[in-house]
């Protein structure tokens, strides 16, 4: 189990280095909006390429986040029922839910995604708009962030397979495995 759990760490350290970029991007994006609206309106001047690079920050942090999120179990949980559950029983409702539902549901999307890019690419797409950027690069992003969600299901289902086995406990808040 602990060459397992080694690949988890793995896996966490990735999306947690990807979610700390995630975070400053947020911050990035607030700053390219304001600066752009502040040009626009002192020297009636816009670029599209500005408005552009917020929509792809913001599509990196979107796909790119959402595994970081998964990673800290901030995501959207329906409770109703896995609140009722005791502790076994809700590592096992994860441990289902991810390896039947998410993780097949992700590469399957980057898949499906993945012609949508390489097409982008073989023609080197470019922005309709003057002054656009390139588009094929932020067209990977989206078979990437599902890879990584699916990477960190990954992580998830081999830390509830260790809890579930009593190698390790699984702290509620960080959903970090303690020996």
């Amino acid at each position: 189990m602990r060459p397992l759990l080694a690949v988890s760490n793995a896996i966490d350290l990735l999306n947690e280095k990807i979610g700390y970029v995630c975070n400053l991007l947020v911050l990035l994006s607030c700053l390219v909006s304001a600066a752009n609206a502040m040009i626009r309106y002192a020297f009636s001047y816009s670029s599209n390429g500005w408005l552009e690079m917020q929509w792809y920050m913001f599509a990196i942090l979107v796909m790119f986040g959402a595994s970081y999120t998964f990673k800290r179990n901030e995501h959207v949980r329906v409770e109703i029922f896995y609140l009722l559950l005791s502790e076994r029983g809700q590592l096992l409702l994860d441990l289902i839910g991810t390896l039947f539902f998410l993780i097949p549901a992700c590469l399957l999307l980057a898949y499906l995604s993945w012609p949508f890019f390489m097409q982008a690419y073989d023609v080197g797409e470019m922005s309709g708009n003057a002054g656009g950027l390139i588009r094929w690069p932020i067209k990977f992003v989206i078979p990437a962030g599902f890879v990584l969600l699916a990477l960190q299901g990954v992580s998830e289902v081999i830390k509830r397979i260790a809890a579930l086995q009593g190698y390790v406990t699984i702290d509620a808040k960080y959903e970090r495995p303690t020996q």
